[in-house]
């Protein structure tokens, strides 16, 4: 429990009631007040950029709260290029204010997207040369961003080859995102592929926004079937599906009327504890004119927006100037209509001390706080103990009920601080209430548990899977295995690690490739060379065709363990099904090994072997990672997706299977 507050959850039904007092010191600063006149300033600029006012405009720029958070967020919110430019030219008599890296980056994004190629370079060059005080060089990521939303390919691989250069290694994953990206949008359907070959092959982990480009890729060019077997496969990858693919993939369901797919896509949206954003609104609105079935539309009623928000329509400061100059500009914003402005991550920033003053202002602001609007503000906050306070808080607001998604978000904060006691206040909590938590966010608790070091709490949450998930699909369940298998060995509870192995094996769920991967490297770290050993017979005894990536993590182990005899055997075996190491690391290991064991004969026969493979064009990549993703699974997304396009054969590819 937190030092200084008292809770007490309270056993009513149907909904969640939190009882709660705080005992924090009076804070000098009303930062919620200050977020609220920032707000205000906000919403009244976009609405005078959208009627073309100057006159307003240039009143506006004279508020006292104007800085640059205001301009920053301001100028996200233009609705057009030229209007942010105009908006940035009237700064320029502004004496008191002063650009920063976020109102210039913030620019830069805008000329980029408006494909103002000079000014964005001049802007660029501004900023290097240090124009601007305190603003950083721009790095060659921000530069890569702002050149492909510039649609400008050459220049993103200019700086791409240079970042290579000054690294001497592969940039990160997201760098060959963009390119992958931007070279879709050229329709150079080939190069895309090419580059999801080159950087699984230079060994950058492909992440989530990797698949939602490919997904994207296949949907656009009339492939949803490929693309909804890549979306299939990507929880045995351990890749999170985002809220981007989901809206991709709704999307393109509707267009071709596939209904049962729709019912059960949403089905697992929810499952995975996703609330859908606004690209989503329009296609589940299209769906509810068409009256679907009462469970679709059901579905539907629960993800669309919540209609307590009205739309803002001026919100000028009346502090000064004459009444007739504000008249005549009410009547202008009075056309232009929009939804308030609200930055969830700025207002918890705002509150994370909790202050009665903050508190009292956030009361009379009178926010419609909706599950969405919760669940965003519970994510922001540093401190599990601030969020608590405001989960608390916002149960009493006039109008707002808890649900699974609010409380879910709440667990998980809590999770990842190690507040076990909550956690398993909250968990009885649904139980008793009946709400469902997400299969995703069950999983999310145990890998928590493994960061703040409960292995003990993870068992328990996990015994009780059934009890806030409900069933739990087989499937899912090898996932849960393996998440807590990962917790376990994170903590370091190698007995509890065979026994869960043990229970898995008696109910017919063999662990993959990725999990027996992660634990034999755990055990490997262990010293215990013996249940390596057991586990790589199980992985052969089962049917599993091991990777070249578990290859690794065996021969690694033996080396480590100086048993470099047997790591040989096991690169023997490996040659001769036809794999190649994943690393270079780790035939480096190997051979300098065999010398330290004076088999020198044995060592140039490895480092022989690997050069000819390298003569061969095989390069060495990470293909795989612990608990997570294994080579083949990585194979079957790169054949899918080539094969769509008839770009490469997926024997060119070099993953290491």
């Amino acid at each position: 429990m937190f030092l200084g507050i008292f809770y007490k959850i309270t056993g009513q039904t149907n909904h969640l009631t939190v009882q709660y007092r705080h005992f924090s010191k009076t804070q000098n600063v009303n930062k919620v007040t200050l977020y609220l006149e920032r707000a205000r300033l906000i919403d009244s600029i976009r609405l005078c950029l959208r009627s073309d006012s100057t006159e307003c405009l240039s009143k506006l720029l004279r508020s006292p709260s104007l800085d640059s958070f205001v301009v920053t967020s301001a100028l996200r919110s233009a609705p057009s290029p030229e209007s942010a430019l105009l908006f940035v030219e009237s700064l320029k008599e502004i004496s008191h204010f002063s650009h920063t890296t976020n109102t210039l980056y913030a620019l830069a994004k805008i000329l980029a997207k408006s494909r103002q190629k000079g000014k964005l370079q001049a802007l660029i060059n501004g900023i290097n040369a240090g124009k601007f005080t305190n603003v950083a060089r721009v790095s060659y990521m921000d530069r890569m961003r702002w050149y492909a939303a510039a649609g400008d390919l050459d220049e993103v691989n200019n700086v791409w080859n240079k970042w290579k250069s000054a690294l001497q290694k592969h940039p990160c994953t997201e760098s060959y995102n963009i390119i992958m990206d931007l070279s879709v949008h050229k329709g150079m359907d080939v190069d895309a592929v090419k580059v999801f070959n080159r950087m699984i092959n230079d060994g950058a982990l492909p992440n989530s926004r990797t698949y939602t480009v490919i997904i994207d890729h296949l949907v656009k060019s009339g492939k949803l079937d490929s693309a909804v077997e890549v979306f299939r496969i990507l929880p045995q990858m351990r890749i999170k599906r985002t809220l981007k693919q989901y809206s991709i993939m709704v999307g393109a369901l509707i267009s071709n009327n596939r209904l049962d797919a729709i019912k059960d896509l949403l089905e697992e949206m929810r499952a995975d504890g996703i609330l859908p954003g606004r690209a989503m609104h329009w296609s589940l609105q299209q769906m509810q004119e068409a009256s679907y079935d009462d469970n679709i539309n059901e579905l539907i009623r629960e993800m669309l927006p919540d209609g307590r928000i009205k739309s803002i329509s001026h919100c000028l400061d009346d502090a000064d100037g004459d009444d007739d100059e504000e008249e005549n500009a009410e009547d202008v914003l009075d056309q232009c209509h929009l939804k308030p402005w609200i930055d969830p991550a700025a207002l918890a920033s705002a509150l994370r001390n909790w202050g009665p003053d903050d508190v009292a202002a956030l009361e009379d602001s009178r926010f419609v706080w909706t599950t969405r609007l919760v669940s965003k503000m519970i994510r922001s906050f540093n401190s599990a103990e601030t969020a608590w306070q405001f989960f608390c808080w916002v149960t009493h607001q006039p109008g707002f009920t808890h649900d699974s998604y609010t409380v879910s978000r709440m667990i998980v904060k809590l999770a990842r601080h190690g507040c076990v006691h909550l956690v398993n206040e909250l968990l009885s909590k649904m139980e008793r209430e009946g709400l469902v938590m997400s299969f995703s966010t069950l999983r999310l608790i145990i890998d928590f548990y493994g960061i703040s070091g409960n292995g003990v709490a993870a068992l328990k949450v996990f015994r009780n899977a059934k009890a806030v998930c409900g069933p739990v699909p087989e499937n899912h369940l090898l996932f849960l295995y393996s998440s807590l298998l990962r917790t376990l060995s994170k903590c370091k509870m190698g007995d509890d690690v065979t026994n869960i192995l043990e229970e898995m094996v008696l109910l017919g769920i063999f662990p993959d490739r990725q999990t027996f991967s992660g634990l034999m490297h755990h055990f490997a770290l262990e010293g215990d060379i013996k249940t390596v050993q057991r586990l790589f017979g199980m992985v052969r005894q089962s049917g599993v065709e091991p990777d070249g990536y578990m290859y690794k993590v065996v021969i690694d182990a033996y080396c480590k363990c100086e048993r470099a005899s047997l790591g040989l055997r096991v690169f023997e075996e490996m040659c001769s099904y036809g794999q190649q190491l994943a690393d270079i690391a780790t035939k480096d290991l190997l051979v300098k090994s065999l010398w330290k064991e004076g088999k020198l004969r044995e060592a140039a026969s490895v480092e022989e072997r690997c050069e000819e493979l390298s003569n061969n064009g095989i390069s060495f990549g990470l293909p795989g990672h612990m608990f997570t993703m294994n080579a083949l699974d990585l194979r079957r997304v790169y054949e899918i997706y080539s094969s769509s396009f008839h770009a490469v054969d997926s024997s060119s590819m070099d993953i290491k299977t």
